[in-house]
């Protein structure tokens, strides 16, 4: 096994060694700034909020940020947006279809919010070429379950577009969160292309048997194995053998620019779990990193 990178800096040697052309992450944020201070005013109540510091490690200007990504050898990456009350979505998806336009290596994105018309503007974000939606139903406080997103969620199984779901109780449990509660969303929706943030962390294995009974959920390691949220003290010990027979439905994700540590370290953890079972190996670093989400994005 290669070496993990030991930091940022050192993320491009981890990326040739590997010999891919670079990384592709599908959990990335980027946000009007005027949310986004709002977004990091709240993570600097962390401690009120989650018992915990969470100093913003890339908390700089977007130019910056999509710097430090080009540094990192992060080739594609989906933006994206989220609301956190309705009459947010329709707009958001404006705004990031605009910076997707603007910026190279962001795929076009979309977003979605229990509330009426929300048909008729995801229909149009994905007629604009949106290839990869969020749903944030932590921050939305929404039941996913809603009838008002039934058409949404049909339109996204029909079109084959992934929709990267925040629906686990990490790093506080919601009203409606829960690998239970999105169960039945996915019970009414078999096809949709899900991936579920975090691995829908705390509840690891549930979101594991959600991915072996529905052929088109994957998750994503957004913060996981990361020694700093409550969460991932309930990580497996056998992490690594239960990726096994899911190897080529796990993607890249982490979460940048909102993490309180190096981008380095969510590398590090993954190739950690390669290194640990012969069975994943470099073959399952080349499909997180890059193989599985350039499929997922319809890049290739």
């Amino acid at each position: 096994m290669i070496a993990p990178p030991a930091s940022d800096a050192d993320v491009p040697r981890f990326v040739a060694d590997l010999g891919l052309p670079g990384l592709v992450d599908m959990h990335v944020h980027f946000l009007p700034d005027s949310v986004h201070r709002k977004v990091w005013a709240f993570f600097d109540r962390a401690a009120q909020e989650y018992g915990t510091e969470w100093p913003i490690h890339y908390r700089l200007p977007a130019p910056e940020r999509l710097e430090i990504l080009r540094a990192l050898d992060v080739r594609t990456f989906a933006p994206l947006v989220y609301p956190h009350k309705p009459g947010m979505a329709a707009w958001l998806n404006e705004w990031v279809r605009d910076f997707a336009a603007d910026t190279p290596g962001a795929v076009p994105t979309a977003t979605l919010f229990p509330e009426p018309g929300v048909a008729g503007y995801l229909t149009d974000a994905l007629d604009a070429g949106a290839r990869c939606v969020k749903a944030h139903v932590h921050v939305g406080a929404y039941d996913p379950r809603s009838e008002l997103l039934d058409p949404a969620w049909g339109l996204l199984a029909e079109a084959g577009v992934p929709v990267v779901v925040h629906c686990g109780h990490s790093p506080v449990p919601g009203e409606f969160t829960g690998l239970d509660v999105f169960g039945e969303v996915l019970r009414r929706h078999p096809r949709l292309l899900a991936v579920l943030a975090h691995a829908g962390s705390p509840e690891f294995q549930p979101a594991l048997d959600l991915v072996a009974r529905y052929p088109r959920v994957h998750i994503d390691t957004t913060m996981v194995g990361i020694p700093f949220n409550w969460g991932d003290a309930m990580l497996p010990g056998d992490w690594p053998a239960r990726l096994v027979d899911v190897a080529d439905r796990v993607v890249l994700g982490t979460d940048f620019p909102n993490i309180p540590y190096e981008y380095a370290t969510q590398l590090a953890a993954i190739a950690g779990w390669a290194a640990a079972d012969d069975r994943l190996g470099e073959p399952f670093l080349r499909a997180v990193l890059f193989d599985t989400p350039s499929r997922l994005l319809a890049l290739r």
